[in-house]
């Protein structure tokens, strides 16, 4: 049987339906060492059968259940952080494709990482397994476009000048203006640290220097390679990538600029060419504790650095996979428990209401349970999975009302209402149309302003006739201690107000959250990052 030719069609499958009999390609003999898969379009009836599951490693792989309109380029991009893609087979009208690797190491890492974190396509998860081929021969006439992708990606790998003659589509790599790039965060649920960015970015080369800002209401960065082929790498593989699940997609294009000008080391920006930089004044480096609550929440939600219990043979690699957003990560799929457990509550005091404010910070709370027979305990049913997990992240722990709270996913997976007629003493309410939800506008500001509990606290809607006098009063008289204040220099409808602890805070945020102060403004209270 050595040397037998198979017949596949390539991009819209042309020929028989039964080129993949039962959804997967596969040799009629499974004892053939050096298979080969010519892409030619003819009779394509001569071969059908199933993959095993578990075949003998190939650096072929086989990938199924492909979205529609998947583009090469993101097929390619699945394979990059293992090692050189050589080949690619595109069987849109099945949805699948054939993905050759260099060497069956990088194939084996690859297989390895997928099959202990489902990979996922434009938030749908595919399939990747050994193909029983040990090589791909495409035919160029019939796979041109997958051909050119292919190699603008080897002319990137290699360094090599962009070819000649060969035509990339628009959604393939450019040629690489600029070691710069400009990045934009699209839906950004979690706060995105300079560090992870720093993270993300290094497994396609050295990064210099990254500035982070915030322009036109959304967080945007300037990132600096060495070399502009790094930042060509990172931007094939990255460009529309999520670095959580479900959320914060990357928008990356090449700056104008060629060279980045840092004058300070902070959690704004960073020259890691000159660790010697002061912080700035005015400009603090990243606080301590919230460092930490960024450590602990990464740590969660598997971002790279958080990946060596997989014990993956190519950590680095992994990583990258991770980094790239093409990974569904256990826990925090926003499909996720949307359901928390709440226990140790000061039950003379918690309210429905008071929950619902509290949590409302990193979520748009949907119901309210406080249980009957165990009214120190409470059930909280948030909007999605991601919502969840980050009230639980930043809460456990926190105290509320006199009493360390306890956080942690429930196995409900909803908060049933009471049965019509049923006095429940209004321990259960119902907040699903609240206009008070804070994050049903995609793209709002409040996308970029959570943080974990702190002492000092954001005002804002703040009415021209309302003096600093009056929020220092109003403030006070929830039982703490108002240590500092100041409002924002341009904006007076904005404040900062800092209380002697967190706690006091956390009772401030629940007691004042949508105050009314008069002239029909109703003042926002939020946990702020800056200290007074």
């Amino acid at each position: 049987m050595d040397g037998i030719v198979t017949d596949v069609a390539v991009g819209v499958k042309r020929g028989s339906d039964e080129l993949l009999s039962g959804s997967v390609l596969s040799s009629p003999n499974s004892n053939m060492t050096s298979m080969v898969v010519t892409a030619n379009g003819n009779d394509s009836k001569k071969f059908k059968g199933e993959d095993k599951m578990d075949g003998a490693p190939s650096r072929v792989l086989h990938i199924r259940k492909l979205p529609g309109e998947v583009t090469e380029t993101e097929v390619i991009a699945l394979g990059l952080p293992f090692g050189k893609v050589t080949n690619i087979l595109m069987l849109k009208g099945k949805n699948q494709a054939f993905l050759e690797l260099a060497t069956e190491e990088a194939a084996i890492t690859m297989v390895n990482y997928y099959s202990a974190v489902t990979p996922h396509l434009r938030n749908q998860p595919i399939y990747i397994q050994y193909s029983n081929h040990k090589e791909l021969k495409t035919d160029n006439t019939l796979n041109q476009r997958a051909q050119a992708v292919l190699q603008a990606v080897t002319a990137v790998q290699t360094a090599n000048t962009p070819l000649s003659g060969t035509t990339v589509s628009e959604s393939a790599v450019t040629p690489a203006q600029s070691p710069v790039l400009r990045i934009i965060i699209d839906n950004m649920y979690y706060p995105v640290t300079l560090d992870v960015l720093h993270q993300i970015f290094s497994k396609f080369g050295a990064v210099l220097k990254i500035i982070t800002f915030t322009k036109n209401n959304q967080f945007q960065a300037l990132l600096q390679y060495g070399d502009p082929v790094n930042a060509q790498q990172a931007k094939l593989a990255l460009d529309g990538q999520n670095i959580y699940n479900a959320c914060c997609t990357l928008r990356i294009d090449f700056s104008k600029l060629v060279n980045l000008n840092v004058k300070y080391n902070n959690d704004k920006s960073r020259d890691y060419t000159r660790p010697d930089l002061p912080s700035g004044d005015g400009q603090p480096a990243l606080d301590p504790a919230i460092a930490a609550a960024f450590a602990k929440e990464t740590s969660l939600l598997a971002v790279p650095g958080a990946l060596s219990p997989l014990a993956i043979p190519n950590a680095a690699a992994a990583a990258a996979a991770a980094a790239a957003g093409r990974v569904g990560m256990p826990g925090v799929s926003a499909g996720g428990n949307t359901v928390l457990l709440v226990s140790n509550l000061n039950e003379e005091m918690v309210t429905p209401q008071s929950l619902f404010t509290l949590f409302g910070v990193y979520g748009d709370v949907q119901r309210v349970k406080i249980l009957y027979n165990k009214k120190d305990s409470a059930l909280i049913q948030m909007a999605d999975g991601n919502q969840s997990q980050l009230a639980m992240n930043h809460l456990n722990g926190q105290k509320m009302y006199g009493k360390i709270i306890r956080v942690t996913l429930s196995k409900h997976q909803t908060v049933q209402l009471p049965r019509e007629g049923l006095d429940d003493q209004g321990l259960t309410k119902d907040f699903g149309n609240s206009p008070l939800h804070r994050f049903k506008k995609p793209g709002s500001k409040n996308f970029q302003n959570i943080f974990p509990p702190s002492a000092t606290l954001h005002l804002s809607n703040i009415p021209p006739s309302v003096a600093e006098e009056d929020l220092r009063t109003l403030f006070a008289n929830t039982g703490g201690t108002v240590k500092a204040f100041k409002f924002f220099q341009r904006d007076h409808k904005m404040a900062l107000l800092q209380m002697a602890t967190v706690e006091e805070a956390i009772q401030a945020l629940i007691d004042l959250h949508n105050y009314n102060l008069g002239e029909n403004h109703h003042l926002r209270v939020s946990f702020s990052k800056s200290t007074i």
